[in-house]
């Protein structure tokens, strides 16, 4: 009868070790197989300029995207203007990047506006975003 008693005792106790092993592989093949959010979800038909730079990586910028019809984006979310400055007014103006992407048909004044709403809150670094023509 003794044996029987350690057979139970056996398969009652499971080895947790194999399943945590599986489902950290599953973890670490979800990541790597995972789509990362990129920018520029917003489809723009950027303007191109041969004198283009790539940004420096010191701190991630902030994307405001313009599209043709003149419909603000703050972080490829669709934003009124007066929220726009309200968020612009918020930034730490001292280390923040703003990037400027507009479509090349957007009228010129939303991308003025843009522009003097950071000025206004000294908000000195920010780039425009182009195409490149290589």
């Amino acid at each position: 009868m003794a044996s029987s008693l350690e057979v139970e005792n056996e398969i009652a106790d499971i080895n947790m070790t194999p399943f945590v092993d599986i489902v950290l592989v599953i973890l670490v093949i979800f990541m790597v197989t995972a789509t990362f959010v990129t920018q520029g979800k917003i489809p723009l038909n950027l303007p191109q300029a041969s004198s283009a730079e790539k940004q420096k990586e010191e701190q991630k910028p902030i994307v405001i995207s313009l599209d043709k019809e003149g419909v603000f984006y703050y972080e490829d979310v669709a934003i009124e203007p007066d929220a726009l400055e309200a968020k612009i007014a918020a930034l730490d103006a001292t280390d923040r990047t703003i990037i400027l992407r507009s479509d090349a048909q957007t009228p010129f004044e939303y991308v003025v506006k843009i522009i003097d709403t950071c000025k206004k809150y000294r908000i000195t670094s920010f780039a425009i975003q182009t195409a490149d023509r290589r």
